[in-house]
């Protein structure tokens, strides 16, 4: 009713877009760019979401995707979503994996990460990607260092989430991981936020039936503080492309 029609809940990217379908696709195509994907390699996708990532790369790039969730309704829908392609769909924390993939990529899952394990993510990737691996970051970022969340998010829409700063980012990659591309497009969060925000309001006469006014009242709320914030620049859309030492190409990025 709101996201597009890969289920995606993260920002778009808008560069060359018109619709919010095309803006979701152009994201996940981006990220499949960046990390530099050939058919038969084996991806991990850290907080799966709804399976769109998953299914895009498995159909399009012809990759071997493990995608872990923490959410038994996810993974029921992400299973379902991309049956018959290759595609493992786990329930499983992060903290839990001990293998080896060509590729990592983790969208709009580290801002729930929470500040005290930014360090051990950060590990525990580094111990599953191959030595010639790439890994991919999506995430909001925030110009301070902050170790709380906002007091109404936090109780209403995201428990315990919390928005890393750059200086944050670059302590948890210290002495692991080579920073190969920063990527900011944060202004397209707002545009994205916007048309979820109209595809909502569209919808609300099918969903009322189902939530109270009140739902209504918190969730446009919610849905116009956050693209506020992003068109005042007081938060940021980071794509962050890292890589170990030992990574024996040169990494070339795009946009």
């Amino acid at each position: 009713h709101m996201l597009d029609k890969h289920m995606i809940y993260s920002c778009a990217y808008w560069e060359k877009a018109k619709t919010l379908d095309e803006a979701q696709e152009h994201k996940l195509d981006l990220i499949c760019r960046k990390l530099h994907l050939s058919p038969g390699m084996t991806l991990l996708d850290i907080g799966c979401g709804w399976g769109g990532f998953a299914r895009y790369a498995a159909e399009k790039y012809h990759v071997r995707i493990t995608g872990i969730t923490i959410s038994p309704a996810q993974a029921e829908f992400a299973r379902k979503y991309c049956a018959g392609l290759s595609v493992d769909i786990r329930l499983q924390d992060y903290r839990d994996l001990k293998e080896t993939f060509d590729r990592i990529v983790s969208i709009g899952m580290f801002e729930h990460v929470g500040y005290k394990n930014y360090r051990p993510f950060m590990n525990i990737v580094y111990s599953n990607l191959h030595t010639n691996g790439i890994f991919l970051l999506h995430c909001i970022g925030g110009h301070e260092n902050v170790v709380a969340t906002d007091p109404w998010i936090n109780r209403y829409i995201f428990p315990n989430g919390m928005m890393p700063s750059a200086l944050q980012i670059i302590k948890s990659i210290q002495r692991r991981f080579i920073l190969q591309d920063w990527h900011n497009f944060g202004v397209d969060y707002d545009r994205t936020l916007m048309e979820w925000l109209k595809r909502f309001k569209r919808s609300w006469p099918e969903l009322k039936g189902q939530y109270h006014e009140e739902f209504y009242r918190m969730w446009e709320y919610y849905l116009c503080i956050s693209a506020a914030s992003f068109r005042a620049r007081k938060n940021n859309l980071w794509q962050i492309v890292l890589t170990k030492p030992e990574y024996s190409g040169v990494y070339k990025s795009v946009r």
